[in-house]
C-alpha cells in the first residue's frame, strides 16, 4: 500500500453547512462529534466527544494522561477560555529531583534522555564536582516528567459548565471504538511505530502494541484497557482519575518508577476558566490563551508583523517569509524569556502594540543572528497534539486541544488502565534562575494554544484583498460580513508560527479557509535554521538574504483545523498533512 506522507496529489474544498460542523485529524473522531450534535448536544458536548474519540483513534498524540484547553465563543457572543493542566508534584523540588536522579540506576537514568543517553549539563567536569541544584538536566522521559493530568476534569468541566449532555453520553463513541475496534489510518500508523522502542514495561507494551508491534495501516485494533478506563470515567465521573482507583494506579506507577507524585497531588487539581488575551491584526481580532500557555507569542508576532507591514509583500516573495519569520523569532525570544505560570511570575505586556513597535525596530533586511530562546533541552519544538474545532446551529464555536506533550508521553502507562502518562514536565528547567524552573505545584510552560478569531471579509479572494477595492454596499455591511472562527495549528513551537501564517493567509491574502491551510509553510527553528516545505517558493532568495534554509517533511509543519460561522452558515477546513476531515450537516 502506497502511504507516502510527503506527497500532495489531491485538493480539498472549504466545507459549508448550517446545523453543525466538526474538523479534526481523524475521520472517526469527526464522526463521533457529529453524532453528538445530531443527538441534540451542542458544540461543547461534541468537542469532548471528539477529544475522547481521539484518545482512542489517535493515541499517538493524546490521552487521559495529558492536559486539555479550550478557546470558545458562545452563542451569546462571549469569548472565553478553559485551562485544565496540572502542575508538578508538591515534593518536586529541584533538590529532590536531583537526588532522585543521583540515586537512579544509571541505565534507567540514561533512558530519560533519549537523544544523548546522558545526563550531565554543559560545564560539568565530573559527578563529584556538581551541585545537585545544577547537576542534572530535566529529563525528557520517565517519572519526573509526569505532571498532574488535567484531561478528565477538563472534559467534565466543559460539559457541566457549557454543554447539554452528560459526560457518560459524550464518552460513548470513544468507548465503542476502544472496545469494538477501528482501523488505523495512515499518518497515525506511521507515528505509532515509535511505541515499539518507547514502551519497555510489559503492561505498557500490552496496552498499545499487538504481538509486540505497532499496527499497520488499515489494521483493526482494540484498546480494551483504555476502553475500560473510559467506562469507569463515564460511570463514576472524573473523580475516579483523581481520587479513585485510576488515580491510585497513576500514583503507583509513578512512584514505582522513582517519581514523587501522590494521590493528594491529583485530588487537589481543578480546571479553571480564564480570560483570553487578544490583539487586532489588520482588522481581525485574535484571541489566545494567557500564560502559562504560549498564546502571547502568537499575538506579539502578529503585532510586530503588522508594524513592519509583513503582509504587504507579494505572497510568493522572499520578503514576505523573511518579515514574518523575523517577527516570530523576536516573539519567541520574549515569550520563552517571560512566559511561565502566572501564579509564580507575571509576564510583561507582550501583546501590546507599543511593545511590538519597539521590538520591530530590530528587524532589517537580513536575519537576526543567534537569538536566545527556548527552554534548554526541553525538546518541545516538535511535540505532538490533537486539535479539533466545532460549530453548532446555535452559534457556539469551540477550539479544543488535548495532548500528552510528546507522542505517547513519558513512556509510563498506569498499571492496567491503558492510560499513557504525559511528559509535560520536560518543559521545566532545573536551573533555579530560569523562569520555568521546577517548583512544587508549578505548571510548566505550555505549548498548547487553541484560538478564536473575528475575520472581516473572510475568503473574498486574493486579488480583491490586495487591491483593497470594496463596493459601497460592502463598506456599509459592518458586522454582517464578519466571520467568527475557532481555529488552531497543533505541533509544539509550530503552533504560534502556524497561527501567524493562517491569520495572514486569511486576512492579508484573502485565501479561503481550506486554501489557507493547504498553503506551504515555513517555521523558524530553535537551532537558528529556517525550515520550509519543499513547495514553498523563493527558497533560493531566502538563502541569499542569509537564512539557513532547510527543507523539512510536511509532518513537521503542524496540523490545523478551522470552523467558522458567518451569519447562519458554518465554514470549515481541515489539515491536509493529517489523516483528518471536516464534516458538516
Amino acid at each position: 500500500m502506497d502511504t507516502d506522507l510527503d506527497r500532495f496529489d489531491s485538493r480539498r474544498s472549504t466545507v459549508y453547512a448550517n446545523r453543525g460542523m466538526v474538523a479534526t485529524s481523524q475521520p472517526l473522531a469527526t464522526e463521533a462529534g457529529l453524532s453528538i450534535l445530531r443527538e441534540g448536544g451542542n458544540a461543547f458536548d461534541a468537542a469532548v466527544a471528539t477529544a475522547a474519540a481521539l484518545n482512542v483513534v489517535e493515541p499517538t498524540s493524546t490521552g487521559l494522561g495529558g492536559d486539555v484547553f479550550a478557546l470558545y465563543r458562545t452563542a451569546d457572543g462571549d469569548v472565553g477560555a478553559m485551562r485544565s493542566c496540572g502542575g508538578a508534584p508538591d515534593a518536586a523540588t529541584i533538590e529532590n529531583v536531583g537526588e532522585a536522579l543521583e540515586d537512579a540506576d544509571p541505565d534507567e537514568r540514561a533512558s530519560y534522555y533519549p537523544d544523548s543517553r546522558g545526563y550531565a549539563t554543559d560545564g560539568a567536569s565530573g559527578e563529584d564536582d556538581l551541585d545537585l541544584e545544577s547537576e542534572w538536566e530535566m529529563p525528557f522521559l520517565g517519572p519526573h516528567t509526569v505532571t498532574v493530568p488535567g484531561t478528565a476534569r477538563g472534559w467534565e468541566a466543559t460539559v457541566e459548565e457549557l454543554g447539554r449532555k452528560s459526560l457518560a453520553e459524550v464518552l460513548e463513541p470513544a468507548i465503542r471504538y476502544a472496545l469494538e475496534g477501528y482501523p488505523v489510518s495512515e499518518v497515525i500508523a506511521s507515528h505509532w511505530q515509535g511505541a515499539e522502542t518507547l514502551f519497555t514495561d510489559e503492561h505498557a507494551r500490552e496496552a498499545f502494541l499487538f504481538d509486540g508491534e505497532a499496527p499497520t495501516v488499515g489494521q483493526t485494533v482494540t484498546l480494551e484497557r483504555l476502553g475500560e478506563s473510559l467506562q469507569k470515567v463515564a460511570e463514576r465521573g472524573a473523580d475516579v482519575v483523581y481520587e479513585g482507583e485510576i488515580g491510585e494506579a497513576i500514583v503507583a506507577e509513578i512512584r514505582e518508577q522513582g517519581g514523587l507524585m501522590t494521590l493528594e497531588d491529583l485530588a487537589e487539581f481543578e480546571p479553571e476558566f480564564v480570560d483570553p488575551v487578544s490583539t487586532t491584526y489588520n482588522g481581525a481580532e485574535i484571541y489566545e490563551l494567557p500564560p502559562n500557555n504560549q498564546g502571547l507569542i502568537a499575538l506579539e508576532a502578529l503585532n510586530i508583523a503588522e508594524e513592519i507591514g509583513a503582509g504587504d509583500h507579494p505572497y510568493d516573495s522572499s520578503e514576505r517569509v523573511h518579515a514574518f519569520a523575523e517577527a516570530t523569532k523576536l516573539a519567541f525570544v520574549d515569550g520563552h524569556r517571560y512566559i511561565t505560570d502566572p501564579a509564580y511570575e507575571e509576564s510583561p505586556p507582550l501583546a501590546s502594540k507599543s511593545y511590538a513597535s519597539v521590538r520591530a525596530s530590530a528587524i532589517g533586511e537580513t536575519p537576526i543572528r543567534d537569538p536566545d530562546w527556548g527552554v534548554p533541552n526541553a525538546r518541545a519544538e516538535d511535540s505532538d497534539t490533537v486539535l479539533l474545532t466545532v460549530g453548532d446551529e446555535e452559534g457556539n464555536l469551540v477550539s479544543y486541544i488535548n495532548s500528552r506533550f510528546a507522542g505517547f508521553g513519558s513512556g509510563l502507562v498506569a498499571g492496567d488502565t491503558g492510560i499513557a502518562l504525559q511528559n509535560r514536565g520536560a518543559s521545566f528547567s532545573l536551573d533555579p534562575e530560569h523562569p520555568n524552573s521546577l517548583e512544587p505545584g508549578k505548571r510548566p510552560f505550555h505549548t498548547l494554544i487553541p484560538a478564536i478569531g473575528r475575520f472581516p471579509d473572510l475568503g473574498v479572494g486574493e486579488e480583491k484583498r490586495v487591491t483593497g477595492e470594496t463596493s459601497e454596499s460592502e463598506e456599509t455591511a459592518g458586522d454582517s460580513r464578519d466571520t467568527w472562527a475557532a481555529f488552531g495549528v497543533m505541533g509544539g513551537y509550530m503552533q504560534p508560527q502556524g497561527h501567524v501564517q493562517l491569520v495572514s493567509n486569511l486576512v492579508d491574502y484573502g485565501r479561503t479557509p481550506q486554501a489557507a491551510l493547504d498553503a506551504p509553510r515555513w517555521r523558524y527553528r530553535e537551532d537558528g535554521t529556517l525550515g520550509v516545505e519543499e513547495r514553498l517558493p523563493a527558497q533560493t532568495a531566502l538563502a541569499r538574504r542569509g537564512h539557513d534554509v532547510r527543507v523539512l517533511a510536511p509532518t513537521l509543519f503542524g496540523g490545523a483545523q478551522f470552523v467558522g460561522r458567518r451569519g447562519e452558515t458554518l465554514i470549515g477546513a481541515t489539515e491536509p498533512r493529517k489523516d483528518g476531515t471536516v464534516s458538516g450537516y
